[in-house]
């Protein structure tokens, strides 16, 4: 039978195995103490991957934080104008700064959906100084963005076909 140690816990003093197994015997013969719930195969499966899917996409947001934190060194305010850098039209600004593009008229006129409202604040927000060494972080965080988008996107299968068996 396995138990909850809290629920088992002896009186306070001198303590043997002995001792704590006299206990143990005593509560369970006495009906003190319940067993512990313990998860089938498919369940402790199903929660790995959920806790893993979770740390993926924290570690998703951390590395988002950083994209920003490289802009924000660049003195590019895109995270003011566009609220979240992740989604379509901050993807494709990012990856247009990436390939080589600095012109804030050329980089605004890649948003998308209400993002083209904002055009001119755009513009003067892309006005910052990209170096070379801040291009190539943002390509090496861009790339571990991708790669933990399409993890994230193979663990929300995995986690539907261990729902839907």
């Amino acid at each position: 039978m396995v138990v909850n140690a809290q629920h088992i816990k002896g009186v306070p003093g001198r303590k043997t195995d002995v001792k704590d197994a006299e206990w143990i015997a005593d509560l369970v013969r006495h009906g003190l103490v319940k067993a512990s719930y313990i998860p089938n195969r498919d369940q402790r499966e199903l929660r790995e991957i959920t806790r893993y899917r979770q740390e993926v996409i924290e570690e998703r947001a951390r590395e988002l934080n950083r994209i920003q934190a490289v802009l924000e060194g660049c003195n590019v305010k895109l995270s003011s104008v566009i609220t979240d850098i992740s989604g379509k039209s901050g993807m494709t600004i990012l990856k247009a700064i990436v390939s080589g593009e600095t012109d804030p008229v050329v980089l605004s006129e890649l948003a998308e959906g209400r993002a083209r409202d904002k055009i001119p604040e755009m513009q003067k927000s892309l006005q910052g100084r990209i170096s070379e060494h801040q291009q190539k972080m943002l390509k090496h965080q861009l790339g571990h963005i991708e790669s933990l988008t399409a993890l994230i996107m193979d663990l929300d299968a995995d986690i539907k076909k261990k729902q839907n068996p």
